[in-house]
């Protein structure tokens, strides 16, 4: 199925995230910090074409996408993982065409998805949900309750690169996916108001769950 590319966000920049590269390059997958190896980047400023293009020329032919993701319904919980069908990104531009070819049709690629899926269910692993919309927000901020409000009428989860990554990746032509991670529950939708420090502590669960996962499911992709 040709050389596997594993892009991790977030999570893998905080506690366990070395764990997470290390068991995607463990089964031979090609790992990309879309965050930088070193300094955090931030959303906003990352080059999403020079990551996809360093793939490439790794010989990587298909990308799965781990994103670290607030969750817009209260019963989508933090530690849920989800396999998303489609994005919203009405204010994103970002485009590796400078002329018309920049008149593409974007979204996750459905056979690559498919696969992806497919291998996960087979590997017995717990079931990511199959389908949900992300919505990608500007970012480097949070969202405000009354933003999410608006935005909860009409996606699932809500990031900060996603959507400009898997659009690079069709004008480059690489099969994206993407699994989103819960890491938690968008401004307004839980109890609590966001906190910075929550989130920490939760990515840091998180990510045991995502070894486990990437573990089981690895194997199966490379078969």
């Amino acid at each position: 199925m040709g050389r596997l590319a594993v892009i991790l966000g977030s999570s893998a920049t905080g506690p366990g995230g070395g764990e997470i590269a290390a068991v995607a390059a463990g089964h031979g997958a090609t790992v990309l910090q879309r965050h930088g190896d070193g300094e955090y980047r931030l959303p906003h400023l990352i080059d999403h074409a020079a990551n996809l293009r360093s793939l490439l020329d790794a010989g990587c032919e298909r990308a799965l996408a781990i994103g670290s993701v607030g969750s817009l319904r209260a019963e989508l919980g933090v530690g849920s993982l989800v396999c998303p069908h489609d994005f919203i990104a009405l204010q994103v531009t970002v485009t590796t065409f400078a002329d018309a070819r920049g008149h593409l049709t974007p979204g996750f690629d459905p056979a690559w998805r498919g696969e992806l899926l497919a291998a996960w269910e087979a590997s017995g692993a717990p079931q990511p949900r199959d389908g949900g919309v992300y919505w990608q927000a500007n970012g480097p901020r949070f969202e405000t309750p009354a933003e999410i409000q608006l935005i909860a009428a009409h996606a699932d989860l809500v990031g900060m690169t996603l959507a400009s990554e898997c659009i690079v990746a069709g004008e480059l032509g690489l099969p994206y996916a993407a699994a989103c991670m819960v890491d938690n529950l968008a401004n307004g939708i839980g109890a609590e108001p966001l906190s910075s420090n929550d989130l920490e502590a939760q990515r840091e669960a998180n990510a045991a769950r995502l070894c486990e996962a990437l573990d089981a499911v690895l194997p199966e992709l490379a078969g």
